[in-house]
């Protein structure tokens, strides 16, 4: 596994103050090693899912799961990405909403954070907050975790740490350096925005 080093990003407040290091530290095991997700997926907290593209696929398991909604981290038809959308769960009742993010260091996945948010928060009130959110990519490993933490920070106000902590608790995630610092960036300005609080 490789090792990962990179520069701190802090934000304006030190009580806010977020080191790569920390948030991998919160990834790995005592022995610095990052642990593959046990099963298929998991739920991250009441209604909302974390998993891989094999559950994304199986439109009978999902209806098994009661799952209304599913967010697509990682549409798109190459190798890295989930080839699905609407017409693939056309008659099935279920929402469908895709970002066509990759894992790769260098990808902007905060543009889409606002936008992923949103659906997870429409997607759990919905009829009457029966709604349940599966969110996925290809191996729910980096990010589809990426977007669920983003949504603890921006919709429960969470500061990075416990919201990356949250996630990790109930599934083995490892998004990659580039989400990490995107996510130390959103705290940054929601920290600044007076928008966190630590849980």
């Amino acid at each position: 596994l490789k090792a990962r080093t990179s520069p701190a990003c802090e934000s304006r407040s030190s009580h806010f103050e977020v080191t790569l290091q920390q948030l991998n530290d919160l990834l790995t095991d005592d022995s610095g090693l990052y642990s593959w997700p046990s099963r298929h997926f998991h739920e991250i907290c009441p209604r909302v899912y974390v998993g891989n593209a094999f559950v994304a696929m199986d439109v009978m398991r999902l209806k098994r799961q009661s799952v209304t909604h599913i967010l697509n981290a990682a549409e798109g038809n190459s190798f890295m990405h989930v080839n699905t959308n609407a017409e693939f769960y056309a008659g099935t009742g279920i929402i469908y909403h895709g970002i066509p993010a990759s894992d790769t260091d260098h990808f902007d996945i905060s543009v889409y954070f606002e936008e992923a948010a949103e659906f997870i928060e429409k997607a759990l009130v919905y009829k009457n907050g029966k709604g349940k959110v599966y969110v996925h990519c290809r191996e729910g490993y980096s990010r589809a975790p990426t977007l669920v933490i983003a949504y603890l920070m921006l919709r429960q106000n969470m500061d990075v740490h416990p919201a990356l902590a949250t996630v990790r608790h109930k599934r083995e995630i490892g998004p990659n350096d580039g989400f990490l610092r995107q996510l130390c960036g959103l705290n940054q300005r929601l920290a600044a925005e007076g928008k966190l609080w630590n849980k």
